[in-house]
């Protein structure tokens, strides 16, 4: 898929600068949008931007709503950011980093690229869950954790071929899912980022980056020991030095 990707869309010359142009637009009209009030339709363009998923037949859908799938969240994700603050430093601060995504990031076709997608993907995308629906119902938070996981995992593991894919993915949603369930009942923020979408995070980094070690045969016993140790240290940091009291929701 990632060299078929890379045959279309053009390397160089006129056309690569029109191309470059035209996706720096999105970033630029989401931003506009959201400064003039019209977040529904900045969402709109973010989705519209992915048209092309329903352009073939529709047995291959599934298929390009999943491969598809961590760039509408990333998208989505910055549109929440963005409608939470009212700085417009700060705003431009993620409409430039929605652009090195578009532009950088998502082009990646490597097992490297690839996992960092996921990973980042799923990093913003339960850290927007909390800020934009924290207050929502239990499961709310445990549905949208759910689907964040499974579709970050689905393309990690895309990445590499992973034949066991989608058991792996649907094991990783479920532990999601099932940490959101038991952290809801005391819902801490750390600023803006919830406990459940830092310690998914750091365990998902963690985790990701033992396999693509492996996967690459670049892990050694010792480097993961210390992959390991800087987990288990800052999940013990988090959970220890939390405010447990008054936090039941």
């Amino acid at each position: 898929m990632g060299k078929i990707t890379a045959r279309i869309k053009p390397a160089a010359g006129f056309s690569h600068i029109v191309h470059i142009g035209l996706t720096s637009l999105l970033p630029a009209l989401v931003f506009i949008f959201v400064r003039t009030g019209f977040i529904q339709i900045a969402a709109s363009l973010i989705l519209l931007s992915k048209w092309r998923m329903f352009s073939v037949k529709p047995r291959h859908w599934p298929a390009n709503i999943r491969a598809n799938a961590v760039d509408i969240i990333v998208g989505i994700s910055v549109l929440v950011f963005m409608t939470h603050t009212d700085s417009q430093l700060i705003q431009l601060v993620w409409t430039a980093a929605y652009g090195f995504w578009l532009l950088t990031i998502k082009p990646m076709a490597t097992s490297l690229g690839v996992s960092l997608q996921a990973l980042i993907s799923q990093a913003i995308g339960l850290s927007a869950i909390f800020i934009a629906w924290g207050q929502a119902s239990s499961l709310v938070l445990i549905l949208l954790t759910w689907i964040i996981c499974y579709s970050a995992a689905r393309h990690f593991f895309a990445g590499f071929e992973e034949s066991m894919s989608r058991y792996l993915a649907g094991a990783w949603s479920y532990f999601g899912a099932a940490l959101v369930w038991v952290l809801c009942h005391w819902l801490i923020f750390y600023g803006a980022i919830a406990q459940p979408a830092l310690l998914l995070s750091v365990l998902g980094f963690g985790l990701g980056g033992i396999y693509y070690l492996e996967k690459t045969d670049k892990l050694s016993v010792l480097l993961r020991r210390q992959i390991i140790f800087v987990v288990i240290s800052v999940i013990i940091i988090v959970l220890l030095f939390s405010d447990w009291a008054d936090k039941t929701i």
